[in-house]
């Protein structure tokens, strides 16, 4: 097996049903599905095992073919096109989108619109992992896949076309003409199997086809947004829906895991939890947009492990399940050889009993939003929060393991800080605007010796510049949430000279590092990353609101053309441009959407948000 067997990560594209997703290759191939949720085990996987992960592909039996890959406008619904000198054809992907996930279920569509064309189907599921076996049963035009595992699983795929059961798997052969069809549903068993094949098949893609295609335009329709930039917009609103757990309320940070920020390196983590910083500015760019169900439905979610946290006489946790579980042990997939033999595989995350204090900042400046534009903060609701802000007030000194979560011991960061003064701050805004009887006094007083101790504490007089951590340095691209979260003027003399300095170390055109290794940070791991999409997005913004608009429409449209073909991002960018880290992933596309916002409203002089 050779790299060259596994598609590059930026040649996926995302389908889902707010439950889970699927990632669909150019070619056709779907190559990675949890199922029947975002944490439940693959079904699919052969983007972290080409030989043993498993797949669901359609491919045309011809020589040279070319492929293209689209959204239908407005949607979630993927059409992928193959193209060559015999004919051209179209698979037509989605998911319905379901009030639970028992009814979880895939949709592949097959149309030749021009020409004479024969085509392979092959559906080869590997469960839990593929560390379980399976047993298929089945009749010619419907076939059930079951685990053997202790995880009992199973789902049917049927088809208008003849399957045929080939060992554990099952493939199908067949020539379409011009406008002829052929339809391919995997579905959860536990659907209701009393209708035929092909009155199911004709549900599916016919009504769930127009269902799901009204949807998300009618989901989209509502956004507030329409500024520059809106198709990109929009893309990255539609994704991070898609992370959006219907259920729960809760956002995965993305849909994979394993997926490696250093190829052949071990940086691959699992990321399909809930992390409450990632979900608090998710829910700061719904509202930005206009998506007050979906800030709802988070601030419920927060409300219920509010709620558990007080019964247990605990503290936030940096993330949790999407349910809202506590434990994530992390494990590794020994049978998986990893994205380009990127190992080890991870499933699990070890970072979530780390002592984090900056989620405190960014939850509270979402409730801040949520309650100065929807007004449903209650004083119950409230409560639960105040002893939480009691807690920053408590131990905001403490050092901790920061925004990016090293794995390499506490310090005392200057992100951790800042959030932690954004906590306080915008809790005085909510009791100010509700009256509550809080301890404002108490309150005001932390705040003010935070930041102090930032302004203070956190500057190096050689670099100009504020560091990543007290005492040291170096520089952090974390630091550009400063002026993004009303710490600092983005035109004090202090500001600009950390904007300086960062743009001199960490810098390069439109890419941002997050920090250099070979500038003396350290995060406990090895090997080199490459840029982070969002911190490109953070520095975008900063130059929007210091003044330096034209050089941000600049860099914002020279950012916007490393986005994959459709407009998705991972969590970094390579030193070829590719697509590296978990994918997509929400926090790279909220940092999309606010510096196309504030971008927007400062080229159209639009007042302050």
């Amino acid at each position: 097996m050779t790299s060259t067997d596994y598609q590059a990560i930026g040649n996926y594209g995302l389908i889902g049903n707010l439950h889970t997703v699927a990632l669909v290759s150019m070619q056709g191939s779907i190559d990675f599905m949890c199922f029947t949720r975002f944490d439940s085990p693959t079904i699919f996987a052969s983007i972290l095992d080409t030989d043993k992960g498993g797949f669901f592909d359609i491919k045309p039996q011809l020589a040279d073919v070319d492929y293209k890959q689209m959204y239908l406008p407005d949607t979630a619904v993927l059409l992928t096109r193959s193209l060559a000198e015999e004919g051209v054809a179209e698979i037509t992907d989605f998911m319905p989108v379901k009030t639970t996930e028992q009814n979880c279920a895939l949709v592949r569509s097959v149309v030749v619109t021009r020409g004479e064309i024969p085509f392979r189907m092959r559906c080869q599921p590997r469960f839990d992992y593929a560390r379980a076996e399976h047993s298929v049963d089945g009749t010619k035009h419907e076939v059930t896949f079951t685990s053997e595992s202790e995880l009992v699983l199973s789902f049917r795929l049927i088809s208008d076309v003849p399957l045929v059961i080939d060992g554990k798997d099952v493939y199908a052969e067949f020539t379409l003409a011009e406008r002829e069809t052929a339809h391919f549903v995997i579905e959860s068993a536990k659907v209701d199997k009393q209708l035929s094949v092909k009155k199911a098949l004709h549900h599916y893609t016919v009504d769930d086809f127009d269902k799901t295609l009204n949807f998300w335009k009618n989901w989209i329709g509502k956004s507030k947004y329409n500024g520059r930039w809106r198709e990109m917009v929009s893309r990255s609103a539609i994704t991070l829906k898609l992370l959006t757990s219907c259920e729960f309320g809760s956002m995965v940070a993305a849909p994979t895991f394993g997926l490696p920020s250093v190829i052949g390196g071990s940086r691959n983590w699992d990321y399909r939890y809930t992390w409450v910083r990632d979900a608090a500015f998710a829910m700061y760019a719904f509202i930005r947009l206009g998506f007050m169900e979906e800030a709802a439905a988070f601030m419920n979610w927060i409300g219920k492990e509010l709620d558990t946290i007080e019964q247990h006489q605990g503290t936030l946790q940096l993330m949790y399940t999407i349910e809202g579980g506590e434990e994530m042990p992390e494990q590794i997939l020994t049978n998986l050889e990893g994205y380009r033999q990127s190992s080890p595989v991870r499933i699990g995350n070890a970072a979530y009993d780390q002592f984090q204090l900056d989620i405190f900042g960014e939850l509270m400046d979402s409730i801040y939003l949520y309650d100065k534009f929807h007004g449903a903060i209650t004083w119950s609701f409230w409560q639960h929060v105040e002893r939480q802000i009691e807690f920053v007030c408590n131990n905001w000194q403490r050092p901790d393991h920061g925004i990016w979560e090293v794995r390499g011991g506490q310090a005392e960061f200057l992100q951790s800080r800042l959030m932690c003064w954004v906590a306080l701050d915008r809790a005085i805004k909510v009791v100010e605007h509700r009256s509550f009887p809080s301890p404002l006094e108490r309150w005001r007083s932390v705040r003010d010796q935070i930041y102090r101790t930032i302004y203070d504490e956190f500057w190096s007089e050689e670099k100009q510049a504020f560091v990543q951590y007290r005492g040291s340095d170096v520089l952090d691209a974390s630091a550009l949430l400063m002026p993004l979260v009303r710490f600092i003027h983005p035109k004090e003399p202090r500001w600009l000279s950390t904007l300086e300095a960062i743009e001199r170390e960490l810098v390069s055109d439109s890419l941002v590092y997050r920090y250099r290794l070979d500038s003396g940070a350290s995060d406990g791991l090895d090997g080199e990353e490459g840029t982070f999409s969002m911190c490109s997005f953070w520095y975008i913004e900063c130059l929007s609101r210091s003044g330096q608009v034209e050089k941000a429409r600049l860099l914002f449209d020279k950012m916007l053309g490393y986005a994959n073909h459709l407009g998705l991002f991972a969590e970094q960018l390579g030193r070829r441009g590719q697509q590296l880290g978990n994918f997509p992933q929400a926090f790279t596309h909220l940092g999309l959407i606010s510096a196309a916002y504030d971008l927007n409203r400062r080229l159209d002089s639009f007042p302050e948000f």
